[in-house]
């Protein structure tokens, strides 16, 4: 008898973007994720207060829904907004000033298949995002997390040469898939982040609940990406650093770092003082303080979900800085990274 063969299902992922202000890749963005080969990609594009007319062009074409929250909920809250109206499969995340090359999210989706939800399986796939005026070159192959809970774009400048997926700390928000399974599982992103920190929330979260993180070289998204820094984005950034250090790092973990991270404290009001952002770094700790106990029930939650050990999580952390192509080390750098390194050796195990 003849053996009846199974038809073959193509994976359907719901893929948000947001839209904030101006938005001039936000056409070509979503037509290359609608263009997509080896899924059945839908958009749901989410208007956090767009300016431009592109929205409403848009949410004429098939397999788009427009969504509105009626006011910006910044990316944590608009990827959140969004992947509530989610039905694929899969779930991704594509920044409006990405292009993704057509099987890159198929690349993506074949690294999280569902099925494989036991230990040590990988549950979130980071895409190659690259410099568009240079796409041989990387704006982030994933993104590093110092034990003092910084955080930048990783291999930022370099030429990519790896063709197979490595484990990372962070897959970078910018091109990002996981089951929608996986995605409801965590609660998606905490929404008091706003933008910065977020992903590395969410893929820290994966690696202490014994799940793995990997960044997939041959997955390309083309970012126009834009080096800033302003006070806005400064207040956020340290907010958030400390805000992520402050509910995910253990006790003992944040006791035998305390050294380091109190230094790195002064250090960076010191330098907030001479970039003349002290008041963005003064309102948060205005802002933890005020909202302690969203911190007390957030550092609850990810205590009762973890599956792993301190020291087994932790060794996907760095104790040294290294250069991302747009901030350069300050001096004395080499040997702040020479004391981490010694230091962190000497403490790992007992986080």
């Amino acid at each position: 008898m003849r053996a009846v063969e199974e038809p073959i299902i193509t994976p359907t992922v719901s893929v948000v973007v947001l839209a904030w202000l101006d938005e001039p890749w936000l056409q070509r963005s979503v037509r290359a994720i609608l263009d997509s080969k080896g899924v059945v990609a839908d958009v749901i594009l989410v208007d956090n207060g767009c300016t431009s007319q592109d929205v409403v062009e848009i949410g004429a074409w098939d397999g788009v829904l427009v969504v509105r929250p009626n006011t910006n909920l910044g990316f944590a809250g608009g990827c959140n907004y969004g992947l509530s109206f989610a039905s694929g499969a899969y779930v991704a995340l594509v920044n409006s000033d990405a292009v993704v090359e057509q099987t890159a999210l198929a690349k993506l989706v074949h690294m999280v298949l569902p099925g494989t939800d036991e230990l040590d399986s990988v549950a979130v796939a980071g895409g190659s995002i690259r410099l568009s005026e240079d796409p041989s070159l990387l704006n982030s192959a994933g993104n590093p997390v110092h034990v003092l809970g910084l955080s930048w774009a990783g291999d930022m400048g370099q030429p990519e040469v790896r063709t197979d997926p490595i484990d990372v700390a962070v897959a970078s928000g910018a091109c990002v898939v996981m089951t929608r399974a996986w995605w409801e599982t965590l609660g998606g992103f905490d929404d008091a982040y706003f933008a910065y920190h977020e992903d590395a929330e969410l893929s820290i979260r994966t690696w202490r609940r014994g799940r793995r993180v990997v960044y997939v070289p041959d997955a390309v998204a083309i970012h126009r990406y834009e080096f800033s820094r302003n006070e806005h984005k400064m207040y956020l950034i340290e907010r958030n650093r400390l805000m992520l250090v402050s509910t995910a790092w253990s006790i003992r973990a944040l006791i035998l770092l305390s050294p380091a991270l109190i230094t790195l404290e002064l250090a960076l009001t010191l330098f907030s003082l001479k970039q003349r952002w002290f008041g963005a770094k003064l309102r948060g700790w205005e802002w933890l303080w005020t909202n302690r106990s969203h911190l007390r029930d957030r550092r609850r939650v990810l205590r009762d979900e973890l599956a792993v050990t301190g020291p087994t999580w932790m060794s996907r952390l760095t104790p040294e800085l290294a250069e991302n192509g747009s901030v350069a080390l300050p001096p004395g750098a080499g040997l702040v990274n020479f004391v981490m390194r010694w230091y962190w050796n000497l403490v790992k195990r007992l986080v």
